[in-house]
């Protein structure tokens, strides 16, 4: 999986904050797009990110 010092220091390339592990991808804590983690990299490029699920009111 992801090391833990490599978690530590990776960042949303749009937002620039922190991402955390969730369900094998990378989720910013702010924006909410999830990166995909292939072979044990992170794919940190926002064209392969999944946007945020809308969430109804």
């Amino acid at each position: 999986m992801i090391d833990k010092e490599l978690l530590d220091i990776l960042a949303c390339p749009l937002c620039k904050t922190e991402v955390k592990l969730e369900e094998g991808k990378l989720v910013c804590v702010k924006c909410g797009r999830r990166y995909p983690i292939r072979d044990g990299i992170p794919i940190m490029l926002i064209d392969e990110a999944e946007l945020p699920e809308e969430k109804s009111s």
